[in-house]
């Protein structure tokens, strides 16, 4: 084997790996019956990528792919929402009748998709990324193939999300003629070279970016799908996708704004000013009128992609950094909202209304604990994961300069402290209206047990992961 083309190999592991650990399930599915053996082999294909990330760096297929800290942080992160959506399938599915093998398949070729996003240093290669990853997704959405409800769910999902795609196909083509490439390092040094800042056709391409990379964040006003998509398909895609896609989408943000058209900031980040506004106000308002917590969750999602704009908008080190820390805590805190939602799903209940979570703290004691520590971290109350998350953010927009925005996020979050403690009342303060059951998943609980452990030790010794953050961002953009 010649020794470029197995460096290059080296570069690309972990998606190899990845890519035929999906092929592989997808075709023992044909002789497997017990569909949790797949779910296993799902969860050694993730750990397999994990250890393979520590011998990968450098470029691939002419610079087109890199291997960096920036890319394996955010592949660490893929990997973590994999897992945990893995753990809290198989009983779901069985109790939906819908344990299917393609089902983890799809999901590990959507975590490929979004590598290849993180790891992309060609506009062409962001695509391709992208568009394995949704491909997926929307089958996975749709997924309960009986229920109109998460049919309508996937149906709206492509049809938004192809409306997406052709914005960003759009953006590429005109920033390929306007330089000449499709290069982020090739597209910086152009328009640095040339002085372009203000060439109207560039300050098209970057709204139609914008416009592409808001509607995977779930950002305001390209957030419409969101709601009705994270209702209708499987909870522990919901989970998936609250956070897989949307730190996919800020990889490519990261990549693409910041160092591509890092000339242009003044006009992106008054764009993304304007998105992180409307996101956390519409996001967190609109989410106090829900009833259904799948709902009420998908509008606090569109919120935190609020929140996490703040650290792009800071164009810093610091605000890079505290915005992937950010996205790494929301995976935990957000998931074990959904694990306990999955983990009360049973064959007469989908424990997906406010009122069905009456008198938690009486009937399940711990499981109502674990809830309340979910909803003070999204609220941002210390000493949880979500507040460490909300300072280093906030923090890095003050050093920016932009003190009002951080006072505007503050007003939101405590807004949002209606909705979130709205559900610890229901469980702490009403008597129970009836006898929930948990479902017997040892999966389930363990994801229940990994995320409520890693809320509170994150929130109690942060550095550690701030420190990852900056350590991941040293050689970004180089």
């Amino acid at each position: 084997m010649p020794e470029i083309f197995r460096t290059q190999l080296m570069v690309v592991l972990p998606e190899t790996l990845l890519a035929v650990f999906a092929m592989a399930v997808v075709l023992l599915d044909l002789v497997i019956r017990k569909k949790s053996v797949l779910a296993g082999i799902s969860i050694a294909g993730a750990a397999a990528v994990f250890y393979s990330l520590f011998y990968t760096q450098g470029f691939a297929f002419n610079h087109m792919f890199v291997a960096d800290g920036y890319g394996i942080f955010f592949k660490f992160i893929f990997l973590v929402s994999l897992v945990l959506a893995v753990l809290l399938s198989n009983k779901y599915l069985s109790v939906e009748g819908v344990n299917h093998g393609e089902y983890y398949g799809l999901m590990l070729f959507a975590t490929v998709g979004m590598m290849v996003m993180a790891s992309a240093s060609d506009l062409i290669t962001v695509y391709l990324g992208l568009e394995l990853m949704s491909l997926s997704v929307y089958v996975l959405a749709g997924f309960i193939r009986h229920s109109a409800r998460s049919s309508e769910a996937a149906l709206k999902y492509f049809m938004l999300g192809a409306f997406a795609s052709a914005f960003l196909l759009l953006g590429i083509s005109l920033t390929y003629g306007l330089t000449g490439t499709t290069s982020i390092g090739g597209v910086a040094s152009y328009l640095q070279l040339h002085g372009l800042a203000k060439n109207p056709v560039l300050i098209l391409a970057t709204i139609l970016y914008v416009v592409a990379f808001g509607f995977k964040i779930a950002a305001v006003p390209f957030h419409m799908w969101a709601p009705d998509v994270y209702e209708g398909a499987p909870t522990p895609i919901t989970a998936f996708m609250s956070v897989g896609p949307k730190a996919a989408g800020f990889a490519v943000i990261g990549r693409v704004l910041l160092v591509a058209l890092g000339s242009m900031s003044f006009e992106w980040s008054t764009l993304l000013i304007v998105l992180s506004i409307l996101s956390m106000a519409a996001g967190n308002i609109l989410a106090i009128a829900q009833t259904n917590i799948k709902r009420m969750l998908a509008y606090s999602s569109i919120a935190h992609a609020g929140y996490a704009l703040l650290g792009v908008i800071a164009f810093s080190p610091e605000g890079l950094a505290s915005m992937m820390n950010y996205l790494l805590i929301y995976a935990f805190m957000n998931i074990g909202a959904f694990t306990v939602v999955t983990i009360l799903r049973t064959e007469g209940m989908k424990a997906e209304e406010l009122s069905d979570y009456e008198g938690l703290s009486k009937t399940h004691p711990l499981l109502a604990a674990l809830m309340l520590i979910f909803m003070f971290s999204l609220t941002g109350i210390p000493p949880t994961a979500g507040f460490i998350g909300k300072f280093y953010l906030f923090t890095a927009a003050i050093k920016a300069g932009y003190t009002w925005l951080t006072v505007v996020a503050v007003l939101m979050s405590a807004i949002s402290a209606y909705f979130y403690l709205r559900v610890v009342m229901y469980m702490y303060m009403k008597e129970p209206a009836k006898q929930l059951e948990m479902a017997k998943s040892y999966g389930a609980r363990f994801a229940l047990l990994l995320t409520g452990l890693a809320v509170l030790v994150i929130g109690i010794l942060p550095a550690g992961l701030i420190d990852m953050a900056r350590a991941a961002i040293i050689d970004f953009g180089s």
